[in-house]
C-alpha cells in the first residue's frame, strides 16, 4: 500500500531553513512525479513544487513563482524519500505542506506556454510550517 508520511515542519524565524522529508513506502520514488503542495490560511491549496520521474529527466522541477529560487525539491534513492528545502523562510510561507504522488512521468503539464501541477493519486496527512518573528 502506498503511504507518504511528511516530516521536517516547524516554527522558524524569518530568513531561516527547513527541510522537509517525505518518506514513500509501496512505491518506488524514482518511478513517481512528486510534489508539495501547501495550505495556506485563508488560501486555496497552491502547488509549491513537483519534481518529475527518472523517465523524464531529474531535473524536470517546477516551482510556484513565490519560491523560486529559495525552495529546491530533491528525491534520494536510496532513502526512497523526497525533500523540500526551504531557505529564506518568510511567513507568508506558514501552512500545512504536503507531499504528493502520481504514477506519472510528469510532475506537470503545459498549456499556452504556462506550467500546471498534474494531478497526484497519493497524498501525505502534511506537516506543519510556522514562519514568525
Amino acid at each position: 500500500q502506498v503511504q507518504l508520511v511528511e516530516s521536517g515542519g516547524g516554527l522558524v524565524r524569518p530568513g531561516e531553513s527547513l527541510r522537509l522529508s517525505c518518506a514513500a513506502s509501496g512505491l518506488d520514488v524514482d518511478a513517481f512525479a512528486f510534489a508539495w503542495f501547501r495550505q495556506i490560511p485563508g488560501k486555496e491549496r497552491e502547488g509549491v513544487s513537483c519534481i518529475s520521474s527518472i523517465k523524464v529527466t531529474e531535473d524536470g522541477t517546477l516551482y510556484a513563482d513565490s519560491v523560486k529560487g529559495r525552495f529546491t525539491i530533491s528525491r534520494d534513492n536510496f532513502k526512497n524519500a523526497v525533500y523540500l528545502q526551504m531557505n529564506n523562510l518568510d511567513p507568508e510561507d506558514t501552512g500545512v505542506y504536503y507531499c504528493a504522488a502520481d504514477g506519472g512521468p510528469y510532475c506537470m503539464t503545459t498549456r499556452g506556454g504556462r506550467d500546471y501541477f498534474a494531478e497526484y493519486d497519493y497524498w501525505g496527512r502534511g506537516t506543519q510550517v510556522t514562519v514568525s518573528a
